[in-house]
């Protein structure tokens, strides 16, 4: 970890925020640091969700800071495109639950990494765009792609093309976010989803969460056979016998994540 990216963990949840004043943006470092710390949390079998949010009152991240492209240098842009890309590909692929916090401005990395989880809640303030084609670059980090899966590609046109920028309420009305909350309560929200996560089985929300991302790839006739096979795997698994158990006794759980 970085001082730009603090860790804590909160029983099975891992809170990540993102530290790097004044607008939280998007360091080298810190895109090569998120990625290795979603590989060692994947290895962690006592976290079963991830929340990331980001420091202060204003921002949730504006993205990358542009000075790093300010000389037109094709090397550096290659070389940030993909740490910038291995990073949020990495926290898509997270074997847990993986919600943003968005607690301020969500700005085209910063909004990026947000697409790159699986649940956003946003503040009632916040404010989400992807403006790269402001200044001649488009968004390299998957927001092109998610963004158009999440509200389909007439907004991912009039946002990216058009460079429009979406108020809260706007966001959570074409299903870019989830939910909106007052301002302040982002983190608390996305926490108590976050424990919600505890009370299902690792194992079948990995396999559910695969299967799910399996749709923007792929065809339902390709997706409903593997959605088969992965529920007898499942059988292979101790948490399958002690999940069924559990409610044939009328007692909590105790998931071993295999």
């Amino acid at each position: 970890m970085t001082a730009q990216l603090k860790l804590e963990k909160q029983g099975n949840i891992a809170v990540v925020t993102m530290s790097n004043p004044p607008a939280n943006t998007w360091t080298r470092d810190t895109l090569v640091g998120l990625k290795n710390l979603v590989i060692e949390l994947n290895q962690d079998k006592e976290i079963y969700a991830l929340v990331i949010t980001g420091e202060g009152e204003k921002f949730f991240s504006a993205g990358a800071d542009l000075n790093v492209f300010a000389d037109g240098d094709k090397g550096v842009a290659a070389d940030m495109s993909r740490v910038f890309g291995e990073a949020f590909e990495t926290l898509s692929d997270f074997r847990g639950v993986s919600i943003a916090a968005i607690n301020g401005f969500a700005m085209g990395g910063g909004l990026e990494v947000a697409l790159a989880c699986d649940i956003r809640i946003a503040e009632s303030q916040a404010q989400m765009a992807l403006p790269e084609a402001k200044v001649g670059l488009l968004p390299c980090a998957g927001g092109t792609q998610n963004l158009s899966w999440l509200v389909g590609e007439g907004w991912a046109k009039r946002m990216i093309l058009c460079g429009e920028r979406l108020k809260a309420d706007k966001a959570q009305q074409i299903g870019l976010v989830e939910e909106v909350v007052e301002t302040g309560e982002a983190l608390n929200t996305a926490l108590a989803l976050a424990e919600k996560v505890a009370d299902q089985s690792p194992v079948a929300v990995t396999a559910c969460k695969a299967l799910i991302q399996k749709g923007r790839t792929g065809t339902i006739n390709s997706a409903l056979p593997l959605e088969r096979e992965l529920f007898v795997t499942l059988f292979d698994t101790q948490d399958q016998k002690e999940g069924v158990n559990a409610f044939l006794e009328k007692r909590k759980p105790n998931w071993v994540n295999g």
